[in-house]
């Protein structure tokens, strides 16, 4: 089947353009861009036409958890979100870190998500960093990155092995910066906010601590390393001298220490206790800017449900995490409405970028690429109401904010999987 996408704004990461046009897709990729009218025609009156995002870090409660979240739920939100790929953490219940779980989750996800999903392997076994997993197995099941999520490997000798062998076998390494033990226990940052507020906090200094630990090992190792979630001013130069110096180094940030900081927690709101914990004000500007400068590569929700109960509890005992497959959108139009950045550039953030470090196809509007698209109105208002998140949990720390930026249709593989009325 054919469609043409007409009247589009054509948001192309790779060129960097922002430009009015039309797209052609057939079957299940990009035929045409500014070609001949072909096939059914979608008038998009002027709206947003982009690569669908590539999300890196979504939680799923599959197995374990799935009273938090299902990969049908999961699904259906990013395709409300404008998400056609997830890339899944491993920290599940048990721990993604054999071929055989592996193979499970992958069954799971085709039978009912309607967008790509793909999986990361745990980089040592139970995540519990003692032995490193069957990573040339992996692989094959179709890991495609290794990580131990928020638990940080503090055996030296275990992870710089763990990073050797994974560069043998061309595997990236995903890595959470962070202190183990400065950062134990903690619910806020450090700072007056903290000590009026009577919270267990951490210094962010412990971030770039452990970002120097990590980086130390990738120069040893030659691995290629991706820090999963940056949130802290001191961490960037670090960061910058790594790569000035050749290292095969990344960086992400979630979209909450791009919009929200230390004092949206206010009178103990756990929606708003996420890990790392929310910043300053300085923080938060200092990590926009670097998206704007390309030092951080990539923007990611950090999808993480939590059920009621879980957040329902003093702030210092309530669960970290957010929801945010179907607020990632809205939430990024906030730092283009500011002129912050473009969408050009948020984009390649969103979608090019994380696409191309796992190696998987989408994050561009060529001839030849996967239909992979998102459909959206950037100016669009809306209140968002989290009981009409498709997610199975509403923990967004969003929930009655007035935002701008709607999804008015996603398509995977050149399948309509969210939207109709509105395109």
């Amino acid at each position: 089947m054919t469609t043409t996408f007409t009247n589009a704004r054509l948001i192309n990461p790779e060129t960097g353009t922002d430009t009015l046009g039309s797209l052609t897709i057939e079957g299940s990729l990009i035929t045409g861009v500014n070609a001949s009218e072909t096939g059914e025609v979608i008038d998009c009156g002027g709206k947003c036409l982009a690569p669908g995002i590539v999300d890196i870090g979504v939680k799923i409660g599959e197995p374990g958890e799935r009273h938090k979240e299902s990969f049908r739920t999961a699904g259906m939100a990013a395709a409300a979100g404008g998400v056609t790929t997830m890339v899944i953490r491993p920290d599940t219940t048990p721990a993604v870190d054999t071929p055989e779980t592996l193979a499970f989750v992958a069954r799971r996800a085709g039978q009912v998500a309607p967008v790509n999903v793909h999986s990361m392997g745990a980089l040592t076994k139970g995540r519990d960093g003692r032995e490193m997993v069957e990573m040339g197995f992996m692989l094959d099941a179709g890991a495609v990155a290794f990580t131990d999520c928020d638990h940080v490997v503090t055996d030296n000798k275990v992870y710089s092995r763990a990073m050797t062998y994974a560069r043998s076998l061309g595997a990236l390494i995903i890595g959470h910066p962070q202190d183990p033990q400065l950062s134990k226990g903690a619910a806020v940052t450090s700072g007056k906010f903290a000590s009026l507020r009577g919270l267990p906090a951490v210094n962010p200094l412990a971030e770039r601590m452990g970002l120097e630990r990590d980086l130390a090992l990738v120069e040893m190792t030659g691995v290629a390393y991706h820090a999963d979630s940056l949130s802290s001013a001191k961490a960037l130069p670090v960061l910058e001298r790594a790569k000035a110096a050749g290292l095969d180094v990344s960086a992400g940030v979630n979209i909450h220490h791009l919009t929200l900081n230390e004092f949206d927690v206010g009178d103990y709101r756990t929606f708003f206790k996420v890990k790392p914990p929310l910043r300053s004000e300085e923080d938060r500007l200092a990590m926009v800017d670097a998206v704007a400068r390309g030092v951080i590569d990539i923007i990611s929700s950090m999808h993480t449900p939590q059920d009621e109960e879980s957040k329902r509890l003093p702030f210092e005992e309530a669960a970290s995490g957010a929801v945010a497959l179907e607020t990632l959108l809205p939430a990024a139009m906030r730092l283009v409405h500011a002129g912050l950045v473009d969408l050009p550039m948020l984009w390649r953030a969103m979608s090019l970028n994380p696409a191309r470090r796992l190696g998987l196809p989408g994050g561009e509007l060529t001839e030849g690429a996967p239909a992979d698209l998102v459909l959206f109105d950037p100016d669009a208002p809306f209140v968002l109401d989290r009981f009409k998140l498709n997610s199975k949990s509403k923990n967004t720390p969003f929930d009655g904010t007035r935002m701008e930026g709607k999804v008015l249709g996603t398509w995977v593989a050149g399948e309509r999987v969210f939207g109709g009325e509105n395109a």
